[in-house]
């Protein structure tokens, strides 16, 4: 962590809840752990929005796979810093049917499957 950066405590209600955040030297909050959110709409035609939170900078992937596991698209595809991604995705070219996403940021790995309807 650099000098900027630190931690913000933040007070919540009468009972001085104390809640500690990583906060990067733009003070954007940095999420406490990688997650991949599932995806919004879903299902949908042709387009929907992935989220994904890094806790860390990594090298990031989200890829875009068939139920046969071939690679139909790529999204993501490089060095990424700590903090909250929306990727688009447009699956106007894609056939209707179940699609699983997977992110891969350093040692994290997650899938969802989302549902294209035509």
């Amino acid at each position: 962590m650099s000098a900027e950066e630190g931690n913000k405590i933040t007070f919540l209600g009468l009972r001085e809840l104390l809640r500690f955040e990583n906060v990067n030297s733009d003070g954007n909050t940095i999420p406490l752990s990688f997650k991949l959110e599932q995806n919004y709409p879903n299902p949908f035609n042709p387009n929907t929005v992935i989220s994904y939170q890094l806790s860390s900078v990594s090298f990031v992937t989200l890829k875009v796979y068939d139920v046969l596991g071939r690679e139909v698209a790529t999204l993501v595809n490089e060095q990424k810093e700590a903090g909250d991604y929306v990727v688009n995705f447009d699956a106007s070219k894609l056939s209707s049917g179940i699609y699983i996403y997977k992110l891969n940021a350093g040692n994290y790995s997650s899938i969802k499957k989302m549902m294209v309807v035509k």
